[in-house]
């Protein structure tokens, strides 16, 4: 009789380290994922990213393309290396907001009269908003007209203009946003400059990283609607695109 207690109480000890052995705790299984994914944005971020240089009327710039938003990174290097972009118009410029193109119906003439940026492609490309990626001076943007579910336009792109900012201000857009803006965030908006108020709105996927003079010239330019105010943001002076793939995305062939 001891025997079989013995034998009874040692197999449900066993079990019990058994069934310990194979439980996993909830939060341990949380940060291994989370690991996971840290390294897995590391090791996307680690990889060499797309440029593409603008040239204009004022010169050009150097843009550099994020590999974390894949669809609209390639969407665009698609775009540039089919020419698509070439001969288009910056067709909107506002100081302290944006410089805006890719519209295909500004090839060739466009009448003074004719406002842009109004017509869609057959496709928009589904957003790619990440919280790491703010709205500084100099940022590449996809460009939507109050998309419901903010899918940008399937070619028009926006870069950001903006002044520097104090930190006070850009923490009390992030009140106003419900948004906790990192100390590395505040700094660059202080340094840079941008719309804090939009993030969150529009899908950034690059970033201007030679020609930022040329930015200030172009969203600076004289504009129809100075003349006229029933007239666009359009430069009074064409700024026409032209667009050389620098470094294509990582694995192209």
């Amino acid at each position: 009789m001891l025997y079989h207690c013995c034998v009874f109480f040692l197999g449900m000890g066993l079990l019990t380290l058994a069934s310990c052995a194979g439980s996993v705790d909830p939060a341990d299984v949380a940060d291994a994922e989370a690991a996971r994914l840290q390294a897995m944005a590391d090791s996307i971020a680690a990889l060499p990213r797309a440029q593409v240089q603008i040239e204009t009327r004022y010169g050009s710039m150097t843009i550099e393309l994020f590999n974390e938003t894949p669809l609209h990174r390639d969407n665009f290097v698609e775009k540039v290396k089919t020419g698509f972009y070439d001969s288009l118009l910056v067709h909107r410029v506002q100081p302290n907001f944006m410089a805006q193109g890719g519209d295909p119906d500004s090839k060739g003439e466009v009448p003074p009269d004719q406002f842009l940026g109004t017509k869609q492609l057959t496709y928009t490309i589904p957003a790619e908003i990440q919280s790491g990626f703010i709205l500084r001076h100099g940022a590449v943007c996809g460009f939507h007209n109050n998309h419901p579910e903010k899918a940008s336009h399937g070619s028009q792109f926006m870069l950001i203009h903006g002044q520097p900012l104090r930190t006070y201000q850009v923490k009390q857009v992030g009140l106003d946003k419900n948004r906790v803006y990192t100390p590395e965030e505040l700094a660059t908006y202080e340094q840079y400059g941008g719309l804090p108020q939009h993030d969150g709105k529009y899908t950034v996927f690059g970033q201007v990283i030679e020609g930022d003079k040329i930015l200030d010239q172009i969203v600076y330019a004289p504009t129809l609607r100075s003349t006229n105010p029933s007239l666009p943001d359009r430069p009074i002076e064409d700024i026409r695109l032209q667009m050389t793939l620098l470094r294509d995305v990582p694995g192209a062939l």
